[in-house]
């Protein structure tokens, strides 16, 4: 019999949860917002016979209720329950804007500044955070881009021990704050420079062929796997079920996503390690953002 999965989904008013749960729920889950985390327990008892895949959105939004998490998460550790954590992250001048934009104050906001309710749930969500199994981090997402995302972390073959987010980002944008790994691969020769690659980027064969010939590329790969290798290793045995490794170049457009694409190439492919499912998928965070 299948067993149960559970994703609970949690992060910073504004971030995008919303758009996450609604992207679960496009994608069959049964997808349950704003509960009592006192509750969970209950919910999992009464749906979990017939209903294998649920997300549920626990925030701030439960006021105190919210302080049962952690109790509830302790009950449910104990059953045995497949679980797992996703918190959706943004930065404080990204949150700033989105509520100036649509006018709301922040729930935890009262009588101060939008940035003061910011700090206040940030502390109260500091222990979550740390425990998450997968932090989004939506500063420089749109909609779509999160929901594009979410589908392909969670729309992968839900046998998988561990589901792997390849991250291209370019370092003029901001290192991304969800990443596991971070690893720098402007020490290769950039195509930037040459004229007829400029305007391409690292998902066209001309500038991959270019960056996985330049020097020193293909050990930097196989250390590189190897490196992941061990690390998934670890986090299987942990329990984990997901890791984000980002590859950052100049710009996010050449380097960087060629190298990213080669790793999804090295790291799935049905390829099995220690007898676990991996599956891994590229998402480029800043393809498309030079001006």
């Amino acid at each position: 019999m299948k067993q149960t999965q559970l994703v609970l989904i949690s992060g910073m008013s504004g971030a995008g949860r919303s758009t996450v749960a609604h992207a679960m729920e496009d994608l069959g889950w049964y997808v349950v917002d704003n509960l009592p985390p006192a509750l969970l327990t209950n919910l999992i008892k009464l749906v979990s016979p017939t209903i294998k895949r649920i997300a549920v959105v626990v925030d701030v939004r439960g006021r105190e209720f919210f302080n049962d998490l952690n109790n509830s998460l302790a009950e449910l550790t104990e059953s045995g329950l497949n679980r797992q954590i996703l918190f959706v992250d943004a930065s404080d001048e990204s949150l700033v804007r989105r509520f100036e934009a649509t006018r709301r104050p922040h729930p935890l906001q009262a009588a101060d500044r939008i940035v003061d309710g910011i700090n206040k749930e940030r502390d109260r969500l500091r222990e979550i955070r740390s425990s998450a199994d997968l932090v989004i981090d939506t500063s420089a997402l749109n909609i779509h881009q999160l929901e594009h995302k979410v589908s392909e972390i969670f729309r992968t073959d839900e046998n998988a021990d561990l589901r792997v987010n390849i991250l291209s980002f370019g370092y003029k944008y901001g290192l991304p704050v969800d990443a596991d790994l971070v690893m720098d691969c402007r020490f290769i020769a950039n195509p930037h420079w040459k004229p007829e690659l400029r305007p391409l980027t690292g998902l066209d064969p001309a500038v991959r062929t270019e960056v996985l010939a330049a020097d020193n590329v293909q050990e930097f790969l196989a250390r590189y796997q190897d490196l992941f290798e061990t690390m998934a290793n670890g986090f299987i045995t942990e329990g984990r079920k997901f890791l984000t490794l980002a590859i950052g170049c100049t710009g996010g457009k050449h380097r960087s996503v060629a190298i990213a694409e080669e790793l999804v190439n090295r790291v799935t492919k049905g390829k099995k390690l220690a007898g676990k499912q991996i599956i891994a998928t590229a998402v480029h965070r800043d393809l498309g953002r030079e001006v």
